[in-house]
């Protein structure tokens, strides 16, 4: 059987462009792989706000994120990308993220610079740790990979904010030395900068795009030719979720009911009802 790690590898040894809109729990991952998407990226913005009701500044917990992401990639075929925040810790705390998340069923873990409690890329009041620092994080992670476990590790650096794009892309280099799979400078500003990233350093590149966020929103066509394998879209389904329940909460407080936006035989479809039930068969007494 294939693993995750390597349909994730099969996928970045071609040369294209993967849009990938990203998941927050098991169902919005199964719409994702019934859309004909070929993976996807449990965020952690999302997951907070679906698991907790609360923002994306530190307040979920490795534990909380482990339960949530070993749900998603036990209903999808296709493989996951988790977001494993700072590491939790220090560089034991990475190791121990990157072998439970690998156990969990991801084929690649992110690991970023942050201070810890992180937060948003896209938010105000993030900082970087240390170069020093950032780099025995994803050394570590590296290790772990090494060491036994089958993920992927996706380094991700927010030092564009506060220390420019020179000291972002160094960053960026150094991760690639110290074994990182995928490289992730988040929240460039300009198509210049995102060009100058993937022209300056080897290997997958992924672009995060959130929308009224600080990177440009560009097409899918335009990513691929700047140089990105992967563009993530980590709010944007969780959006229009969004938009449709406020939307039908609106319709029934003014007394209609939003009968235009339900659909009760695709939802019983979607969660896997007709399966279960030709798998009840199989045990039915004769």
């Amino acid at each position: 059987m294939t693993s995750p790690a390597d349909k994730l590898r099969a996928l970045l040894a071609e040369d294209r462009l993967y849009v990938m809109p990203c998941c927050f729990d098991a169902l919005s991952a199964k719409m994702i792989e019934q859309a004909g998407f070929p993976l996807t990226f449990m965020s952690g913005f999302a997951v907070s706000s679906a698991r907790l009701g609360m923002p994306d500044t530190g307040l979920i917990s490795y534990g909380e994120m482990l339960d949530q992401g070993r749900n998603i990639c036990q209903r999808v075929s296709i493989p996951v990308i988790g977001d494993g925040d700072t590491g939790y810790g220090n560089a034991m705390n990475v190791k121990r993220t990157v072998q439970g998340y690998a156990a969990a069923g991801f084929a690649s873990v992110m690991i970023e610079d942050q201070i810890a409690p992180k937060r948003c890329g896209h938010t105000k009041g993030k900082a970087v740790v240390g170069r020093e620092e950032a780099l025995l994080r994803i050394r570590a992670a590296a290790d772990a990979r090494d060491e036994g476990q089958d993920i992927l590790i996706l380094a991700r650096t927010d030092a564009r904010e506060d220390h420019g794009v020179d000291e972002a892309l160094e960053r960026a280099r150094l991760f690639k030395e110290a074994g990182a799979d995928i490289l992730f400078v988040e929240a460039l500003k300009s198509e210049e900068e995102m060009r100058l990233f993937c022209s300056s350093l080897p290997g997958p590149k992924m672009a995060n795009l959130v929308e009224q966020g600080h990177t440009p929103l560009l097409p899918p066509d335009v990513l691929q030719d700047i140089g990105y394998q992967i563009a993530a879209y980590p709010l944007t389904i969780m959006s229009a979720a969004m938009r449709a329940m406020r939307d039908a909460l609106q319709a029934m407080k003014e007394g209609r009911h939003p009968q235009e936006l339900l659909d009760f035989a695709e939802l019983r479809q979607v969660v896997g009802f007709d399966d279960y039930y030709a798998e009840e068969e199989r045990y039915a007494k004769p």
